[in-house]
């Protein structure tokens, strides 16, 4: 979102700062708009960052797949030996996208994802990077072409260590889950 909407902020004042611009905190509605944003890394390296018109749906998400998935497992697993990961988001478990995927079986392996499963997708932990490293920017971005602008830039610099460290946390992750028997764990 260009301006954070997900929080209440209080301001105490006396009776007579009722209507002072000091004690009033101004808001953008709805956020001032939001721009959806698909990615992929592994271990080896970060894929694409991809500005999403609109909503993904089951035909947008397939040309991800055709245009940037694809030809980022070919290039990064050449042994055709990569896993991809996904929820069971709607647009991932159209009967489109199953019949792209088992077209090419033979190049890389789907994770199964159990429904109504912990978010264990270390993506998640990414966003939240690129989020922070966005909101420290300043001069904050103040429109959607400056936002996407600043999301592609920190995207492009997000320091190796740091999603090579999100995969290899992976085996603690399930392990925390897995001690939790599915609940909580901390991650």
């Amino acid at each position: 979102m260009l301006h954070r909407a997900d929080g209440r902020w209080r301001i105490r004042r006396e009776t007579s700062e009722r209507n002072h611009p000091a004690t009033i905190a101004g808001t953008v509605q709805a956020g001032g708009g939001s721009i959806m944003v698909w990615g992929m890394f592994s271990w080896h390296s970060l894929g694409s960052l991809i500005i999403v018109e609109g909503t993904m749906n089951q035909y947008k998400y397939a040309s991800v797949l055709a245009d940037h998935v694809h030809p980022y497992m070919r290039i990064v697993f050449p042994q055709d030996d990569g896993i991809f990961q996904q929820d069971n988001a709607t647009c991932h478990t159209a009967a489109s996208v199953r019949a792209w995927f088992e077209e090419h079986q033979d190049e890389f392996t789907v994770l199964p994802w159990p429904p109504k499963s912990p978010d264990l997708n270390p993506i998640e932990h990414l966003w939240d990077h690129l989020d922070r490293v966005v909101r420290a920017m300043d001069p904050q971005p103040r429109n959607l072409a400056q936002l996407a602008t600043a999301l592609e830039s920190a995207w492009l610099n997000i320091p190796e260590n740091t999603f090579r460290d999100l995969c290899d946390s992976l085996p603690a992750r399930l392990a925390a889950v897995r001690s939790a028997k599915g609940g909580y764990s901390g991650y």
